[in-house]
């Protein structure tokens, strides 16, 4: 590795047999001989790592570290500290002010090499870890749109993130309840720690129950060794439960001891596993129907539902589906390396009308299949390959809500309008032909012309 070292140290001697030692081993060096200006390369000269004597002129290494405690992570290198007056006490002092390790002079060339290596990888693995933390968090920190509905959802949740309350999620699938579950953990005083995802409806009870909870060793056949569960890696952060309303009752009473005890046994064990962690969870099902159906325990209700959160379907927030078009068409252009794509207006408009039933998570799909699959820049609306046209999942009046949600004849008759419609303007007016093309006798497409007063 062709990492940039700066040694930091008054004794003339010391600096050049350093200097000679990490160049031959592939290091640049930079040099500083005092506090000050080894801050002033620290900043502009960026060193992957910072070799610091502790007895410095005017500014001491030990200030030096207190001055870089006061940096961002990330313009912070990790720092040796050397001394020719080796202590307990120093030493201490050292690692308690940030330093990664303690070295006595005269230094040991093999020791030194070594100690070096292992804290540039270990800072090469904490900045690998920020990137992707960050790279995830970016792609779940946005929350687009700014209709009222989803403003005042937004709120709320920001300020249900500022306490340790538990929080329910309701909404249809593709709402962005874990997009919200994401940017509550990340809105709280939890954020530094795990925020952990589990969905309830993907994995049978018994390997629900095992991730959940974990298991000892000889808990079950194949089980060599032991593993702990997704609720004790939470331990400090959140834990996110997608779709509880499938979990079953039997996994529903063990998860209401950890909401009330914050304890549990891992399967197969005897000893009680203390943790701290702030559940949110989410479904789409109505769980007060589902507690008067006996599907879901009353208790464990409550104990869930001390916030709740309703997310909007996209078809309540059309106002958001241009914005929310945007940035899932920047995103996917990104991805496929396809710089400049945009919606025409006609596509925009299509999307605008379009009743989502799979609403946000659909949108994104479409437009990641566009992205691929339009042979121009500009995406027009066969593209978009919409499930249906858009006015065949609308009402043919100005309300512009779905007659998907009216009662079973009602939708069927609304239906059964747009297809009279569509068969009439294909034929241009001809009933005879638009007759043919449904297979219908023309008197009894005339009956229905007339009924509907199409």
């Amino acid at each position: 590795m062709n990492a940039k070292i700066l040694i930091v140290d008054d004794d003339a001697d010391i600096v050049m047999m350093l200097e000679d030692r990490l160049q031959a081993a592939g290091y640049q060096t930079i040099v500083a001989t005092e506090g000050q200006q080894a801050l002033e390369h620290i900043v502009h000269e960026s060193p992957h790592l910072v070799l610091l004597d502790l007895t410095l002129p005017k500014l001491s290494g030990l200030d030096v570290l207190k001055r870089l405690a006061q940096l961002k992570p990330s313009e912070s290198p990790p720092v040796i500290v050397m001394t020719a007056h080796a202590s307990i006490e120093a030493a201490v002092e050292a690692m308690k002010e940030g330093a990664y390790d303690f070295l006595t002079k005269p230094l040991d060339k093999d020791h030194l090499l070594i100690v070096i290596r292992k804290a540039l990888e270990r800072d090469t693995l904490r900045r690998q870890v920020a990137y992707l933390r960050s790279e995830v968090d970016g792609r779940y920190a946005n929350i687009v749109g700014n209709s009222p509905s989803v403003r005042s959802v937004v709120e709320a949740a920001q300020r249900a993130a500022k306490s340790d309350a538990g929080v329910l999620l309701l909404g249809e699938s593709g709402t962005g309840k874990e997009l919200f579950a994401r940017s509550i953990h990340q809105w709280s005083p939890r954020c530094a720690m795990p925020l952990v995802v589990i969905n309830c409806v993907a994995l049978t009870e018994t390997l629900l129950e095992n991730e959940l909870f974990g298991h000892e060793r000889g808990a079950f056949t194949g089980a060599d060794r032991q593993q702990k569960g997704k609720l004790e890696m939470a331990d400090g952060g959140t834990v996110f439960l997608d779709e509880i309303g499938d979990m079953s009752l039997t996994l529903q009473a063990k998860l209401l001891r950890v909401l009330q005890d914050r304890e549990f046994q891992r399967v197969g064990g005897t000893k009680t596993v203390s943790v701290n962690i702030r559940i949110i969870a989410a479904t789409n099902k109505d769980l007060r129907q589902a507690v008067k159906a006996g599907q879901f325990r009353e208790d464990l209700y409550f104990r869930l539902n001390v916030v709740t959160l309703t997310l909007p379907p996209l078809r309540e927030r059309r106002e958001d589906i241009a914005a929310l078009a945007q940035f899932f068409l920047d995103r996917h252009t990104r991805d496929a390396k396809r710089p400049g794509m945009m919606l025409s207006q006609a596509a925009l408009d299509a999307l605008t009308r379009y009743p989502w039933p799979g609403n946000i998570r659909e949108l994104d799909n479409v437009l990641a299949r566009a992205v691929v699959l339009s042979p121009k820049d500009t995406i027009e609306p066969d593209m978009l390959a919409l499930l249906a046209d858009d006015a065949s999942l609308r009402l043919k009046d100005d309300s512009g809500l779905p007659y998907l949600d009216l009662p079973y004849h009602e939708s069927m008759e609304q239906h059964s309008r747009y297809i009279i419609e569509r068969a009439m303007e294909r034929a241009d007016g001809n009933q005879t032909k638009a007759a043919d093309s449904l297979k219908l006798q023309r008197t009894y497409l005339a009956r229905l012309l007339k009924h509907q007063k199409v």
